[in-house]
C-alpha cells in the first residue's frame, strides 16, 4: 500500500508549521518532507531539518534534473519539494507532509 502525500498551504504566518508539528506527534506513519530552498538559513534553523539550505545554482540543477516534485518562486527565492524524498516515503507506505 502506498503512502499519500498531505499538502498543508496557507500565507507565512497562517499555522503550518504548527498543524505539521502537532500532525508529527499523534498521527502515525506520518513523515515531514523536508524542502529545498535557496533562501538564507535563519537563527535556529538547521540543514536538513527545517530546509535543505542550498545555492541557486543547486537549486536550478536540480530542476534540470527533474528532482522536484513541484518548485516556486516566493519573494525572489526559490522552494521545492524533492520527488525522491516523496516517493521513496510513499513506496514504504507512510504518508509525507
Amino acid at each position: 500500500m502506498q503512502g499519500n502525500l498531505i499538502i498543508i498551504s496557507s500565507p507565512s504566518g497562517g499555522g503550518k508549521g504548527t498543524l505539521i508539528k502537532a500532525t508529527l506527534k499523534t498521527v502515525p506513519n506520518v513523515g515531514y518532507s523536508v524542502s529545498f530552498t535557496t533562501r538564507q538559513m535563519r537563527v535556529g534553523e538547521a540543514h536538513g531539518r527545517d530546509y535543505f539550505f542550498v545555492s541557486r545554482v543547486e537549486f536550478e540543477k536540480l530542476i534540470e534534473k527533474s528532482a522536484l516534485l513541484e518548485f516556486a518562486e516566493v519573494h525572489g527565492n526559490f522552494y521545492g519539494t524533492s520527488l525522491n524524498q516523496v516517493k521513496t516515503e510513499s513506496e514504504a507506505g507512510h504518508d509525507s507532509i
